[in-house]
């Protein structure tokens, strides 16, 4: 799922950016700490950019500092500007490609690596722009709210390989549930792979008492859009507590993105 929306496109043209950043931020001094020469994971793209993404009411609401909210825009709005993948969807395929022992570029595998054309793959609620490569592999299978409820998947134990899914659980009302759920369907040795917007320098806290605050844009008042969860560094604890006996880590430009991963023990 994605939390903002465009219009028309994913995001917008680099010629309306600025400039491509090639050692230089389009939206600050301070450039995003991009390592020299690494290629985009999703695509092997070696441009980037960067597009505002947050709005003044969702910096207020969610209290940021100048610095984090640099961290978010750099995580929702810096992308590669061959596969328009932003930094949130490149450090997921980064993450499953860890898991699955992969070498290369998460699109050409996803037609080309057996491993990945063979494996069982639920995608919640679109997982950025790494859906379109998803759907290559016979094995995918994509389910969306409101039709299908994280909380309660329709699925028989043990039935997948992967379960994917892309800032989805902010805005689910018992998230740890939904991770059990996850958990559950997963086959023995299977992996879970998922990203919520958070911010390492806080701990998770719902916002049940506080104003409503939405994430999709300035003037979207969408229920699933509807925020019940703000992430921090503890958000591997919602992990093991769902079942799992360990959580992973994958950073690309840390602390701007960070993406979980989690494996159901073998039988």
């Amino acid at each position: 799922m994605s939390w903002w929306r465009f219009p028309k496109r994913i995001l917008p043209d680099p010629a309306e950016e600025g400039r491509d950043y090639n050692g230089a931020s389009c939206l600050s001094e301070k450039s995003p700490p991009w390592p020299a020469g690494r290629c985009c994971p999703v695509c092997g793209g070696q441009t980037f950019s960067s597009s505002k993404i947050l709005w003044p009411e969702l910096v207020r609401q969610w209290g940021l500092t100048a610095e984090e909210e640099l961290w978010i825009e750099w995580q929702q709005g810096f992308h590669c500007t061959k596969c328009r993948s932003n930094l949130r969807s490149m450090t997921l395929a980064a993450a499953i490609l860890n898991e699955m022992r992969l070498e290369g570029n998460f699109a050409a595998l996803c037609q080309n690596s057996q491993a990945l054309r063979d494996a069982r793959i639920l995608e919640i609620n679109e997982a950025g722009s790494l859906t379109a490569y998803l759907r290559l592999i016979p094995g995918h299978k994509i389910v969306k709210y409101p039709e299908v409820d994280m909380q309660a998947l329709p699925y028989a134990d043990a039935s997948w390989d992967c379960v994917v899914h892309s800032d989805c659980i902010e805005h689910i009302p018992c998230p740890v549930q939904a991770l059990r759920e996850c958990h559950r369907v997963l086959s023995p040795g299977g992996f879970l792979a998922f990203t919520v917007p958070l911010l390492v320098t806080r701990m998770t806290r719902r916002r049940d008492k506080l104003p409503a605050c939405y994430h999709g844009g300035p003037n979207l008042r969408d229920e699933s859009y509807l925020v019940i969860t703000e992430y921090g560094a503890d958000v591997w604890t919602q992990v093991i507590e769902a079942g799992f006996e360990e959580a992973r880590i994958v950073a690309l430009m840390y602390p701007a993105s960070v993406a979980v991963t989690a494996r159901r023990k073998s039988a």
